[in-house]
């Protein structure tokens, strides 16, 4: 199967900047010179100052559940969603643990990160271009979605990528870490058009406000300790092997939220010991 071409099936419909935008950090994802340079920073960079940021808060848990990730295989990491930065310290933890080489992409509203030129820095900086491909909200954009979603699952197809998504799709913002938002079918047709294993982790303790005093937290030992619990490569049953259709695609979604929401329970009980003692 070709690769899907978002830029050609978006012709009229996006501006200068999200074109110029996505058709370097599209190129980025080919294998070469610029791939492997930008492999070479999040490990060393990017993870490492993750690391720094947050080593005295993170307790990991279920590490031992993950299969080995073998450079040559797709993974994709699905995850619970209370803070931007979630799969940020998911994945520079095993970046850094020396689990982790594969390029990472991370889908992210087009909003900011594809229609303004600080997008494309702070998409640099923060990740080195870990924010791919763009998700559209503008109501003329929104069937370029499909291409989007379909490209990554070609890009998770053709091996080497790992790509963390969130089923609930938007943030949680209440205060009840353990209830989650309904699952969108993006994520279940990824899953399912991609067919790669899937690694479900619950995170929680990362602050969305006052994200500084976090960090300075961090490092005087005095924050909240940030929670993370892998689970064992979902099992789907036989949802992979049915036909393609937004049904399937919404239960491949619940299926895995399920597993993330036994996993925060899992995360729950961790915590409560950890208060005792």
């Amino acid at each position: 199967m070709d690769r899907p071409d978002l830029l050609a099936a978006s012709e009229g419909r996006l501006g200068r900047t999200e074109r110029a935008q996505i058709a370097l950090i599209r190129r980025s994802f080919e294998p070469g010179r610029i791939d492997r340079s930008i492999r070479f920073l999040q490990k060393n960079v990017g993870a490492n100052w993750i690391h720094v940021c947050t080593k005295n808060l993170r307790h990991v848990h279920g590490l031992e559940r993950l299969p080995e990730l073998d450079p040559r295989q797709s993974f994709i990491c699905v995850s619970n969603h209370r803070s931007f930065f979630d799969l940020y310290v998911v994945t520079s933890h095993l970046v850094h643990a020396g689990m982790l080489p594969h390029r990472i992409a991370f889908p992210v509203r087009s909003n900011f990160f594809y229609d303004r030129a600080l997008g494309f820095v702070v998409n640099g900086a923060m990740s080195f271009f870990a924010m791919y491909p763009p998700i559209f909200r503008e109501r003329k954009k929104l069937t370029l979605n499909v291409l989007s979603l379909d490209e990554l699952a070609w890009m998770l197809r053709r091996g080497g990528t790992f790509a963390g998504l969130h089923p609930e799709g938007t943030r949680k913002k209440d205060d009840d870490p353990y209830t989650l938002l309904p699952a969108q079918r993006g994520v279940g047709r990824i899953i399912h058009e991609a067919k790669v294993p899937v690694i479900p982790v619950f995170i929680n303790g990362l602050l969305q406000e006052n994200l500084g005093r976090q960090v300075m937290s961090n490092f005087n030992r005095t924050g909240q300790t940030v929670n993370i619990v892998f689970g064992a490569p979902i099992d789907f049953g036989d949802l992979l092997d049915k036909s393609r259709s937004p049904r399937v695609h919404r239960a491949v979604a619940e299926r895995a939220l399920e597993v993330i929401s036994e996993l925060g329970q899992e995360e729950k009980r961790i915590r409560q010991e950890q208060e005792r003692t």
